[in-house]
């Protein structure tokens, strides 16, 4: 007999040998099995070892940096922003000589803002051929002609001294019909000359007739009959009665032009070299050295020479001679100012004009000055830029003008020798003679200063040291 080597599961051994046999478990009596399983230990967080005190530290020096870097970046900005603003022209308005600013409504509202006075040295003007009269108005920003109503001789002597001509020289008012789309000034009926001129006008739509003033500082402009000087010859007695000889010790130096019984324009590279008032004498009206007989000798109480004037380039090549009385017209008919050219009046290329000198030398032979004219014409900026001219040397300050026929000599021509123009009737004061090297070379025309591109800076020069008289 097999022996089962298993015991029957619901049988026990005991240690004595004996099977003991259990009644089986009834389903009421199996229960679930447990087992016991040991849980494994979870993995240790994972945290910043720095305490918190320390990454709150942190993090405040991450700001402060942050907020530094932004605050210079702002300075940074303010920096280029007021670097910009003094270095152009005013943003809020416009610019003193000094480099001080203004309110665009402080300009030509008849009161001093700007230390020496520029925002009210250039605001009456006068425009075109016909001169009329124009104020800036401060409220507009626009120039406007003047109406005629009620305006009188007064207000006209008023106007030119603005302007910067003495009120003994006021010559005459007038008036033309203009139409303006902008509107005109009017003057207020108790007109006060003690006060700006500026301060005693107001804005109008309308204008009675469109009647505006036209208005002559100075009898200028007049006289001359110049059909015969085509080529370089003698002038004749009379012939430019604003030709000037400035001299020093009894020897001629330079050429000027008479703008007004009291002011003379010259070049600067001759006044640089003596600029004391006391060293000059001017004669007018002459045109051998015989006239400084028979002519009165004007002494200069001002030398004004341009504050830019460049020695080396030329630039800004003009001056102004201011007279300790005035040339008197009344006196000779040979002696008269020549007019400033005006805003607005159109003198361009190829436009004839005359120049007066006084030459040494009289049909080939040496001797002394002798007055001598010729006529040129304008020639184009660029052309007298060319490499085969001036090669760039011309600036905008500058004119070119060559001879209309060979032979004219003007090369002899002297330092601040005029260059006028008629049109309109009126003889204008286009130039300044400045240079004439080589000038007799072909595309070697003379060199003059551009009177137009100086007129504000005359003027103002004019205002500054005019007295009332």
């Amino acid at each position: 007999m097999t022996t089962n080597p298993y015991p029957d599961p619901g049988s026990f051994i005991c240690e004595d040998g004996e099977r003991r046999t259990f009644p089986p478990l009834s389903r009421s009596d199996v229960g679930p099995q447990y087992v016991h399983h040991l849980a494994l230990k979870p993995p240790p967080e994972i945290t910043d070892s720095i305490p918190k005190h320390k990454d709150l530290k942190r993090r405040c020096v991450k700001f402060t940096v942050a907020a530094v870097i932004c605050l210079l970046l702002l300075l940074l900005l303010a920096g280029i922003l007021l670097g910009y603003y003094y270095s152009s022209s005013c943003m809020h308005g416009r610019q003193c000589g000094d480099g001080s600013c203004v309110w665009e409504s402080q300009w030509c509202d008849g009161v001093k803002d700007c230390p020496a006075g520029q925002d009210e040295a250039n605001c009456v003007r006068l425009h075109g051929s016909s001169f009329l009269l124009q104020i800036y108005s401060s409220h507009t920003k626009t120039w406007r002609s003047v109406c005629w109503r009620g305006w009188t001789d007064q207000r006209g002597r008023a106007s030119c001294q603005h302007i910067g001509y003495s009120r003994s020289t006021y010559f005459k008012s007038g008036q033309r019909e203009a139409d303006s789309s902008d509107g005109f000034l009017m003057m207020k009926s108790d007109f006060n000359p003690e006060i700006s001129i500026l301060q005693q006008i107001f804005t109008s739509k309308t204008c009675p007739n469109n009647s505006v003033v036209t208005l002559r500082c100075t009898d200028c402009g007049g006289g001359v009959n110049s059909s015969r000087a085509s080529r370089g010859q003698l002038a004749s007695l009379g012939a430019w009665q604003w030709q000037v000889s400035l001299q020093i010790g009894g020897s001629h130096r330079c050429g000027g032009a008479i703008i007004s019984p009291y002011w003379i324009v010259t070049a600067a590279h001759c006044v640089a070299k003596a600029s004391r008032p006391g060293v000059w004498t001017v004669y007018a009206g002459i045109v051998n050295p015989l006239g400084t007989l028979f002519n009165p000798a004007y002494s200069v109480s001002h030398t004004i020479i341009h504050e830019g004037y460049d020695s080396l380039t030329r630039r800004n090549d003009i001056a102004l001679m201011r007279l300790s009385k005035p040339v008197d017209k009344t006196v000779s008919r040979n002696i008269g100012p020549v007019c400033l050219p005006n805003v607005g009046l159109n003198i361009v290329t190829p436009q004839r004009c005359w120049t007066t000198w006084f030459g040494r030398t009289v049909n080939g032979d040496s001797g002394s000055p002798h007055l001598m004219e010729a006529q040129v014409s304008l020639i184009n900026t660029s052309v007298c830029n060319s490499s085969k001219a001036y090669n760039g040397r011309i600036s905008q300050d500058m004119l070119c003008a060559r001879e209309t026929e060979a032979g004219s000599d003007t090369c002899h021509t002297d330092s601040g020798a005029p260059l006028v123009s008629l049109k309109d009737g009126v003889w204008w004061l286009v130039g300044n003679s400045i240079w004439g090297d080589d000038c007799a070379e072909q595309n070697k025309p003379g060199v003059y200063g551009n009177v137009t591109h100086f007129l504000d800076w005359i003027h103002y020069q004019m205002k500054v040291k005019t007295h009332n008289s």
